[in-house]
């Protein structure tokens, strides 16, 4: 079986090396369009505020002798009569099956004097992949004022990162509050006022009309509302665009995505699949990492001819999404705020139930939303231990107190057993990587197979190539075996490189039956 695979990001990479390992028969061929290795490109951020080394992204590739991967080759045609693919060398690839990969691109308003015909204005930058953050870093050493387009979960991480790089940083949002898809009224005002804290100014209800420049660089920028801002760097996280130029031009149904059905095929042909950023399934797009990452694992269940037992749900009961800046911890998973809100004047009280607490003094607000006994929804700011808690009792499944309040007054009391604090105190089949579903158990098989380091378990196993909040855990596991068997922890020093910090969590199957008929596109 041939696959060409069209993209090497975090999802096509994932998808080829799975396939590899599960079809003997499988001959693939990647056309990557960057000249990179894969990388976990949802780390960018951090490599801007300075706290990774952009040497550590790199995630484990393709390694077969059934396997061409072409790095800054790039697919420029797809022929689907003929079943083959051309790429910017003009060589012909044919196909048996072909995987678009192709990911997003950052989404670029409509701005006045923002490029100039050899591109971008020096001084304005996205921040979408490896190159656009060494742009940042670039220009840092001569900005002093920043303005961050987009008060998202990308452009607070980019915010705060400046701002601790000693910027004075304004973010320019065209909603009435930051995170308006994750937070509510009185969560998003909880992270504004966090934010300012910070030295991060927030202005909300307006845009960007206009920018200014003085020979040919950046200097300042005009508001829809009239004002203007002077400013030396200019970071856009306006979102982003499904990548469909290709399969359009091949005459693939696409919408705001590449349209696929259950099986993650096209109306138009079977043998032709879209996952990650760049597909449009019924369910909709999270734009999280680990839907794709979902979405690999079933497609090559499909082309293998084994089960898979992996059901994406409608996005609002399965999204887990961490911020992680400098200063400001936000976790928000399922249903939150105004979508919370909606589904409670739909379903009644009774069926959907929220609790919240909020503590403008110290910057915390929890937010609990129940459901049929469950949990399907919380909202935390500024508690990172009642977080923890709750973000295991909602991947776990587990049941609520009568009364949801408990679950803030008292995290998870009589709910669940004491949540572990090290390795040792973990069960077997406790979760280390909440973002692969990697249990203890699995990792201590991968040491018990002849992994010596974090980076072989990480390799093996998949854990901490996720949020990389397990990382540290992972490390530990792996020093724990090697002091059990006598050898010198050293050999098992933590080299496991971070990774993406919105993945989202997919567990189970029709968490809330009552509620999995709601999707998002």
């Amino acid at each position: 079986m041939k696959v060409v695979v069209i993209g090497h990001g975090m999802v096509g990479s994932r998808f080829a090396d799975d396939l590899l390992r599960s079809h003997e028969g499988a001959r693939v061929t990647v056309l990557g369009k960057e000249d990179h290795a894969p990388y976990n490109r949802v780390l960018l951020s951090s490599v801007v505020a300075g706290k990774t080394d952009s040497a550590t992204l790199r995630l484990p590739w393709v390694e077969s002798d059934r396997a061409q991967v072409l790095r800054g080759v790039e697919a420029t045609q797809v022929n689907l009569a003929g079943r083959t693919v051309t790429d910017s060398r003009g060589i012909e690839h044919a196909w048996d099956r072909l995987v678009f990969a192709t990911g997003s691109q950052a989404r670029i308003p409509d701005i006045h004097g923002l490029a100039n015909p050899r591109g971008l204005l020096p001084g304005v930058c996205v921040l979408k992949d490896l190159d656009d953050a060494q742009r940042i870093l670039a220009t840092l050493p001569r900005a002093r004022r920043a303005v961050v387009l987009g008060a998202g979960v990308l452009g607070l991480e980019v915010a705060t990162g400046l701002a601790a790089r000693g910027l004075a940083v304004t973010v320019v949002h065209h909603s009435g509050r930051v995170m308006e898809r994750q937070l509510g009224a009185a969560a998003a005002q909880i992270a504004t006022g966090r934010l300012a804290q910070l030295g991060v100014e927030v202005v909300t209800h307006t845009s960007i009309s206009a920018v200014t420049d003085r020979r040919g660089v950046l200097t300042g920028l005009s508001l829809t509302d009239g004002r203007t801002l002077p400013c030396d760097l200019l970071v856009m996280c306006a979102g982003t665009v499904p990548e469909t130029t290709l399969a359009r031009r091949a005459g693939l149904p696409c919408d705001r995505g590449i349209v696929v059905g259950p099986d993650l095929s096209s109306p138009a042909d079977p043998h032709v699949h879209a996952i990650g950023d760049c597909a449009q399934p019924p369910e909709g797009g999270t734009g999280l990492v680990a839907q794709g990452w979902r979405q690999s694992t079933r497609l090559v269940a499909a082309m293998t001819g084994t089960s898979s037992d992996l059901v994406d749900e409608p996005t609002d009961l399965t999204n887990v999404v961490r911020v992680k800046a400098p200063g400001l911890d936000v976790v928000t998973m399922g249903l939150t705020g105004a979508v919370a809100d909606t589904q409670r004047e739909v379903r009644g009280e009774r069926e959907v139930r929220t609790v919240r607490l909020s503590d403008p003094a110290i910057g915390r607000h929890v937010e609990v939303v129940v459901a049929h006994g469950l949990l399907v929804g919380a909202t935390v700011i500024g508690d990172q231990q009642c977080a923890t808690d709750l973000s295991a009792m909602y991947t776990r499944m587990l049941p609520v107190p009568r009364d949801p309040a408990h679950l803030i007054v008292r995290p998870l009391a009589g709910a669940a057993r004491p949540r572990a604090t090290s390795a040792a105190e973990m069960g077997d089949d406790d979760t280390v990587c909440q973002c692969n579903t990697v249990s203890k158990g699995r990792i201590l098989q991968a040491v018990r197979e002849g992994c010596t380091t974090a980076a072989e378990v990480s390799r093996q196993t998949r854990a901490s190539t996720g949020c990389g909040d397990c990382a540290g855990l992972v490390g530990e596991l792996v020093r724990s075996c090697a002091r059990a068997a006598g050898q010198s922890p050293s050999s098992a020093t933590h080299d496991v490189s971070q990774t993406n910090h919105q993945t989202g969590h997919q567990t189970g199957q029709n968490r809330v039956p009552a509620l999995a008929g709601r999707s998002e596109g």
